[in-house]
């Protein structure tokens, strides 16, 4: 059942981003382009995300559990890492050059539209970049220090 419940998020998802405009490159760029050309229509689409968000979440915020999972798996961080400010910079760098976020992006793909599958393949492609990247940073982590001056005794872990 809970596929089927976010099989059809998803397309309601996909649906609002088609009605509200947000596959459409130009659109989006125009909304972009405050210093020129601006197209304020999709300010009023994100308003409305947000109002929805903030009443379903209310509601949401109210219930023991989630329907289909034991507990809520809600952030517990507060701070701003470095690899957060980056993936914001680069997630909006992205989508400043393309005209697409990563919804939009698959919306539009799923329709045949050649610019947005490239889009979603190097989207595919830098997420799988990034997890190889994170699991070798893991790896490298979690490996024993080389022997040393301080070998046998508490030194600290090698990064």
């Amino acid at each position: 059942m809970a596929l089927v419940v976010a099989y059809v998020a998803g397309l309601l998802f996909a649906l609002g981003l088609a009605l509200g405009g947000m596959t459409q490159p130009a659109k989006v760029l125009g909304f972009l382009d405050v210093a020129g050309a601006w197209d304020p229509s999709l300010a009023f689409v994100m308003a409305g995300a947000v109002a929805v968000h903030a009443l379903g979440y209310r509601l949401v915020a109210r219930r023991r559990s989630p329907l289909f999972a034991a507990s809520f798996a809600l952030p517990t961080r507060t701070d701003l890492e470095p690899r957060l400010v980056g993936g914001g910079v680069l997630f909006g760098v992205g989508w400043g050059l393309s005209g697409y976020c990563p919804g939009p992006a698959l919306t539009a793909a799923s329709s045949g539209s050649l610019p947005a599958i490239v889009v979603a393949a190097a989207m595919l492609l830098g997420m799988l970049l990034f997890a190889a990247r994170d699991a070798a940073r893991s790896r490298g982590a979690a490996a024993p220090a080389p022997p040393g001056p301080l070998a046998g005794r508490d030194a600290p872990a090698a990064r």
